[in-house]
Parts: C-alpha cells; structure tokens; sequence
C-alpha cells in the first residue's frame, strides 16, 4: 500500500513549503519536491492548494462513556470511530471519570484496544479519580510494565468528588508512577482531573521542592478556573506542562483565549497542549438556569478552537503543535507528531479554509473529500 501526495502545502507542525510525501505502508518513506516514484500500486493524491499536516493527537477523551453522575440512565455512550476521524484525530489517550464502579478499567484497556485495531492508534491512562488509583494488576508499576497502552496515572485533585490525597500520598503515587516507568522504558505521568477546590498546585510545588521531577506532573482542565489557570500560568513558568480542554466550560470565553494568554505571558509554547474531554456529560439548560436534559461532549472541539487562533492571525506552525508534537513529546509517543520520515503515516489534508477535506491514519486513507471510508465496527 503505498500513496504519493502531491504538491501539499505541508506544515509538519514546521513550514515545509510545497511538498510530495510518499507513503508506504505505515510510515513516511519520503518527502521532497517533484519526487519521482515507481512502486507497484502506487497511488497519486492531488493536493494542490491544500495543506498537509500531521494527523491530531487527543490526550484526554472518554473513549468508554462518562457522566454517570445522576444515576444509571446518565452514563454517556462509547466512541465511535466516525467521530474520531472526521475531526482529523488519529491519536488518542483514553480516560476513565467519576464513575469508578460501572465503567472499569479492563473495559477501558479493551475499548482502546479496539480503537487501535479500528484504524486510529489509542493509550490509556490507568484508573480514574479515585486514590489508592484503580489498576489492572493490582499496582501501577504493574500496570506500567505489563499494559502496553498504559502510559500513566489518572487522578482528580480539588474537586468535590476526588479523594483528596495528601501531598505524601501523591508523592507516593509519582514514586510509583517514576519506578514503574522507568523498568517499562516509558515516561510515566500522573494526569490530573483538577477542580476548582484549592491546594493541588501547592501539593504539585512541595512534590517537586522535595525532589520530584515536574515532567511527571501533568494538570488538565486549567482553564476553567481563573484561580486554577492563574496557579497553572506558574505552574508553566516553572518548567510544567499544562493541558487546556476544549470541551466544557471555560472561565475566559472560549479556550483558545486562554491558550492565548498563556501564550501572551511567556509560557514555554512547547509546554501547551488542548484535548477535548470528549464523551463526558454535558447538562443542557433553558433560559431559566433549570437543567433540562444531557448531551455527550464532542471530540471535534479541539479543532474548532485551534480555528479561532488561526482565524486571529497565528501562524499554523505555532498552533499545530498544540495538538501535535507537543502531545508527542510531552509523552513520548515515538513516531507521531510531526510529519519525517520514518514517522507514522497520520495527516490531515485541509483546504486554505481549513476545512478538513482527508484523514489518513497508519498509512490507511480513512477519509477523502470530506467522505468517510473506513467506519467501526458497529458503523458499518
């Protein structure tokens, strides 16, 4: 299987000009000008006037439902594969939430799984809000070694349904967490759930005042909190990453405004990531202030909102890697990210509106011209 796009104007998140990428197999096999190719099968894609850049990569999504929290009938439903790919999203941490009885971590390890063998490439983070944390084999270093997806630790901090840990709790968490990444050859994070309650950001300082390396540290939802993005803005400047979602609520008007502040602070552009928090329950209001029902977050939010900054006038090579090779590095997931050679074959093509026109993931075309081609498995 092999495919030659054509004349794309590429961003790999870096401005590469017009280029021709080969693809053979899983992987780009070459990138120039006017290559001249002869492979048996080969395909030409004509993507003049578009852009290519790499396929998107979601951090924080529940691929297994979330919500839960008003009872049986309120857990939201799995993911499906569409979603994923008509948003450009190839590359995905799956998430498990409040809900700690009914949805299980081993179904959490199955349902990446199955993304996996779908088309797209998926991980997990083990556990859920919960400390002592929810594994598989019953520790985390366990987990670290002997569940290939597994690239850390969930947990919620400051929020009224966490389990509140001490800062030497925590500290023990990331000692297991370091450990077991380290006999795993992975990095190992603790991703945290942050609330709005006060104290995780001086759990994270005393942690690392003591010792802990801060790159295992790894807060989410910073912006939907003025006192939370105030404590992840230093938290940043400290050498931190920090994730902002774009589904749910956000203090500032949208998250591209606070991706912007952080941006307009200083912060280390290389420690700024987006994810969507996609598949968790979102209530539905009427002009009374009175819940009226639920919906399920989307997946398709990081894409708007990395729309408005390129709306603003930022340059696509300081907005991609938001979504790209600043997730790839943050975790080091090796072969994704950025668009090289030897790289995993996962682009998006787009129109000079940035409208997403084909999504290929792992060498496979899973869209084009806007049509879906590949479907999951209950889709068909």
């Amino acid at each position: 299987m092999a495919y030659l796009i054509r004349s794309a104007h590429l961003y790999s998140p870096e401005d590469k000009g017009i280029k021709d990428v080969l693809i053979v197999n899983d992987k780009v096999a070459a990138i120039g000008e006017n290559l001249k190719i002869e492979l048996p099968g080969l395909e030409i894609i004509n993507a003049e006037g578009k852009i290519m850049t790499p396929g998107l990569i979601d951090q924080h999504i529940h691929v297994t439902g979330g919500g839960g929290e008003g009872g049986p009938r309120t857990r939201t439903p799995e993911i499906q594969l569409s979603e994923l790919i008509e948003c450009g999203t190839t590359s995905l941490v799956g998430v498990s939430g409040t809900d700690s009885l009914t949805r299980s971590i081993p179904n959490l390890l199955a349902k990446v799984q199955a993304l996996t063998e779908e088309g797209v490439t998926a991980w997990m983070y083990t556990s859920n809000y919960s400390y002592p944390p929810t594994t598989l084999t019953g520790s985390v270093k366990g987990d670290l070694l002997m569940v290939h997806e597994c690239l850390g630790v969930k947990i919620a901090l400051g929020d009224h349904r966490s389990s509140f840990p001490t800062s030497q709790q925590v500290m023990d968490l990331l000692t297991q967490i370091r450990v077991g990444g380290m006999i795993a050859g992975k990095l190992g994070v603790l991703h945290i759930h942050l609330g709005n309650v006060p104290g995780a950001f001086e759990i994270f300082k005393e942690v690392v005042a003591r010792g802990m390396p801060i790159r295992h540290i790894r807060p989410t939802h910073c912006a939907r909190d003025a006192k939370v993005f105030e404590h992840a803005l230093n938290f940043a400047k400290a050498g931190g990453r920090i994730d902002i979602t774009t589904g749910g609520s956000c203090f500032l008007s949208s998250p591209a405004d606070a991706v912007e502040t952080a941006w307009k602070e200083g912060i280390d552009e290389s420690l700024i990531t987006m994810s969507s928090d996609g598949h968790g329950s979102v209530p539905r209001f009427n002009d009374k202030g009175e819940m009226i029902g639920l919906g399920v977050g989307g997946v398709a939010c990081n894409l708007r909102d990395a729309r408005k900054l390129l709306e603003r006038g930022y340059k696509p090579e300081k907005v991609l890697p938001l979504l790209t090779r600043n997730v790839a590095k943050g975790l080091e997931l090796k072969g994704k990210g950025e668009v090289i050679i030897g790289n995993s074959a996962d682009v998006c093509i787009f129109d000079q509106d940035w409208q997403l026109q084909d999504v290929i993931s792992k060498g496979v075309v899973m869209m084009k011209d806007k049509q879906l081609l590949v479907k999951g498995t209950f889709e068909q």
